[in-house]
């Protein structure tokens, strides 16, 4: 453990106004002591280390020359967002970070008037901006409205449709684009930032304006043709063509660490002109700390570390984890099956894919943060005959629904999708979780939804998908390790539609639809010690349903209880369709669906989370005395969250 870095100036700032009274000489040390209150934060909380660091001077000089929290400030994602909590008001707690009960590690509405806008996925910002720049205009509320948005971010199709809304609508929208990859264009030093200060000046710009109001006269072809002439040649300085063809008018690039330049910049853009602007800054990722300069993409989501050292602490795992085993299969059969390819929407390391990548890297496409994109060219893939595997979490998989409905399954194009961090995700908390794909692709006709109960379930899964080309399928497994069991050398193709029986009992039939398995199996333990009977099955596809194993179980079992990771609609939701179609809820079956709570969860561990939601050992045990109308003789009945 290291001593608590020695901030004297930052100690004075409790909330924005506090930094306004602070000179401007004085930033860079302010800012020097930010950074450093931030590693050693994350380094006792892990988090998102590299894109905060990088934003550091940004925040430092939004909060110095805008008003918030009257002006409103948008951070995009919100992987940047800890600097900014620090300086309103909550450094006092930012050791909680990502903590059962502590702060989030993302900007959240509930949390603090300074965050505007709430944010764990990516490419809201400018939207979310526009709609409140245009908000104070109807309502003459005169405000300024500053969007953070990374390089990144800007991939996807959302943000460049709220570009061309915002140039349409002229509202005052200030843009800043976070580019932290130099993926755009580089600053050029002392010239640049000289640039971008006279181009947001009170001259230039009154210039401008005057030059547009005299070449009106001259009629509107004319004014046109002038305007744009004179933007091009601007654009053609600055690098800002295009985002001034979607109607912004454009600054930068400049140094986004450099206080001296990007003040002006900020006060003149202030003070002066109308409609949206976008300011380019360029960042670095990790800026200020060697060992997340070094590997950005390792420091960019950390557990936690050793600030002299950066070495990360992780548990040593007791399985492979389930994205591992995926990424590993993939690569087997990819060598057995060329035609299979894989697809990620900027999450190859998080999904697996970097390890296909390494193996058959022509056969592996990372489109951006562009889900609606992937889906649908995983789609045309399929239509020439490859086996696409469009890997996404879950979570993020929601923002390309409408492709998975219109461009795979209405054409029963043979797409796979394994679905990452299924169920509870804990420190990410309510933006990530999994908790809808089941719900919101089983209803649709003729996919294939299966969940893995366990690591060699998956490997199983992936084989399972190389095979069938008959439509559209998907596969769930959660975040993490899994639990240990026997791993084959191959997987094996399972056939569509049939579950397993793990155990046999008489009297309760528990049956699981994913990883929740293993905690069905401790609670069997349980309630047989109970004089209960107890069959435990593991469904392994929730369309098609195994109809056989339902009937069984619903023929000689007294109660018969649905445990998934997922939300009401889902796999017990086809299990009681089915029962009450087939009338085999009328000889009185107790049927009793467990599912996550319908409310959208804080962060907290996984294993907190799931007995929250009564979806562990307990839970299962109480579950099945409660629809037995009796006590849970090993304890009191387990209380379930409400909405």
């Amino acid at each position: 453990m290291t001593n608590p870095p020695n901030t004297p100036l930052l100690d004075t700032v409790r909330s924005p106004s506090d930094l306004k009274q602070i000179d401007d000489k004085q930033l860079p040390q302010l800012a020097d002591e930010l950074r450093a209150e931030m590693i050693d934060a994350v380094s006792h909380t892990g988090g998102h280390l590299g894109a905060g660091l990088g934003v550091v001077e940004l925040t430092v000089a939004i909060h110095k020359v805008f008003d918030t929290p009257h002006d409103r400030l948008i951070f995009d994602v919100g992987h940047q967002c800890y600097p900014h909590k620090i300086l309103t008001g909550r450094r006092d707690r930012i050791r909680t970070l990502r903590q059962e009960n502590g702060l989030s590690g993302f900007t959240k509405r509930s949390e603090s008037e300074y965050d505007d806008f709430g944010a764990g996925h990516s490419s809201t910002s400018i939207s979310a901006g526009l709609g409140m720049a245009v908000a104070s205009q109807l309502q003459n509320k005169p405000r300024h409205v500053v969007s953070v948005i990374g390089d990144g971010a800007m991939s996807a199709g959302m943000a460049f449709e709220a570009l061309n809304n915002a140039g349409a609508l002229d509202a005052r929208l200030i843009v800043i684009l976070n580019d932290n990859d130099m993926s755009i264009a580089p600053p050029t030093g002392a010239m640049s930032a000289y640039l971008a200060r006279m181009a947001s000046g009170r001259t230039y710009m009154g210039f401008r304006d005057f030059g547009k109001k005299l070449t009106a006269y001259l009629g509107k072809n004319i004014d046109r043709a002038i305007t744009r002439a004179v933007e091009h040649a601007r654009g053609y300085v600055t690098g800002g063509t295009m985002f001034e063809e979607l109607g912004f008018y454009h600054i930068g690039p400049i140094d986004g660490h450099n206080l001296d330049h990007l003040l002006p910049v900020l006060r003149n853009v202030r003070d002066n002109g109308d409609g949206p602007v976008l300011i380019h800054v360029v960042t670095q990722k990790g800026k200020g700390y060697g060992p997340a300069e070094a590997a950005a993409d390792k420091y960019h989501g950390v557990s936690k570390f050793d600030v002299i050292t950066g070495t990360q602490a992780k548990a040593k795992p007791n399985a492979p984890s389930y994205t591992a085993v995926f990424g590993e299969t993939l690569v087997q059969e990819g060598g057995y099956d060329d035609k299979i390819v894989a697809i990620s929407a900027a999450m190859p390391s998080g999904t697996g894919v970097d390890k296909f990548a390494k193996v058959f890297p022509e056969r592996t496409f990372d489109v951006g943060i562009a889900e609606q994109h992937a889906v649908t060219f995983a789609a045309g893939m399929a239509t020439e005959g490859l086996k696409p595997f469009c890997a996404i979490y879950s979570t993020f998989l929601q923002r390309g629904y409408d492709q998975v409905v219109h461009d795979v399954a209405i054409q029963k194009l043979p797409v796979r999708f394994p679905i990452d961090r299924a169920g509870f995700v804990g420190a990410d908390g309510a933006t990530h979780a999994g908790s809808f794909d089941t719900t919101y692709l089983a209803c649709l006709p003729g996919f294939v939804v299966m969940a893995a109960a366990d690591e060699a379930e998956l490997k199983h899964m992936v084989r399972t998908a190389v095979a069938y080309d008959e439509g559209p399928l998907s596969f769930r497994y959660p975040r993490g390790e899994g639990v240990g069991v026997d791993m084959p050398e191959r997987g094996q193709i399972l056939e569509i539609g049939k579950g397993r029986v793990m155990r046999e009992g008489s009297k309760v039939a528990l049956i699981s639809f994913g990883t929740r398995l293993a905690e069905c199996l401790v609670a069997a333990e349980d309630l047989d010690a109970a004089g209960l009977s107890t069959t435990v099955a593991d469904a392994r596809f929730a369309k098609p349903l195994d109809h056989e194993l339902i009937r069984q179980l619903a023929r000689h079992h007294e109660v018969l209880i649905t445990i998934e990771e997922g939300s009401v609609g889902g796999f017990g939701s086809h299990v009681l369709q089915f029962l009450a179609t087939e009338g085999l809820l009328d000889g009185g079956l107790k049927v009793r669906s467990m599912v996550l709570p319908d409310i959208f969860m804080d962060h907290a561990s996984p294993d907190v989370m799931y007995a929250r939601a009564g979806l562990d050992r307990k839970g299962i045990v109480d579950t099945v005395f409660r629809a037995l109308g009796t006590e849970n003789p090993a304890g009191a009945a387990v209380t379930l969250l409400k909405p």
